[in-house]
């Protein structure tokens, strides 16, 4: 069931997915009559950034970056699928889902730069970011005992040197979809 007012699947619906890519006539490897398959659609988890491959209901009226519950009516069933299993055009689609998910639910984003803590004595889950070394790091480390960050704008304003947090956490996001074996995810898979 959908929200009438924001288009955005209720939240009784369970895990929401970002569609990447629609295959209404079904998957082009499938190898069985046209009229015995049914569309299918590529889509990115919202909390965990999981990917799914989704059998839709036949009368589902779907595009690409629309928000779907799994558990809605329009999903017959779904699995989750490696990066490999995609089609080109879901593969594309993945750094603009991610930006759209990342913008959608800013304040979570920007709560990690304020809770990122170490991952070993020598590693912080703050240097796992694109870009960010031991003194951009101790400069976010040391912005934040002042105060916890409210949005993306003020982490760059406070932060001399990290102009777009934004985008790093989207790069790093991208990144942990697309390699299967990084050691450290923070994003990817990372239920909280």
């Amino acid at each position: 069931m959908t929200d009438p007012e924001t288009d955005a699947p209720a939240a009784d619906d369970g895990p929401v997915v970002v569609l990447l890519d629609v295959l209404p006539n079904g998957r082009p490897d499938d190898d069985r009559p046209q009229y015995r398959k049914s569309p299918v659609a590529y889509g990115l988890g919202t909390d965990a950034f999981r990917l799914y491959e989704l059998t839709l209901d036949e009368e589902a009226d779907v595009s690409v970056s629309h928000r779907l519950a799994l558990d809605g009516p329009a999903v017959g069933r779904y699995r989750e699928v490696s990066f490999d299993d995609l089609t080109r055009n879901a593969a594309a689609e993945i750094e603009y889902a991610v930006e759209d998910i990342v913008e959608g639910d800013e304040k979570r984003f920007v709560d990690f730069y304020n809770e990122a803590g170490p991952i070993t004595l020598r590693l912080h889950q703050l240097n796992l970011l694109p870009g960010i070394g031991k003194q951009l790091r101790n400069k976010v480390l040391d912005e934040r005992k002042r105060g916890p960050f409210e949005s993306f704008e003020e982490v760059s304003e406070r932060v001399t040197g990290l102009h777009h947090p934004r985008e790093v956490l989207v790069e790093r996001i991208v990144e942990e979809i697309h390699e299967e074996d990084l050691k450290y995810r923070r994003f990817v898979g990372y239920e909280e």
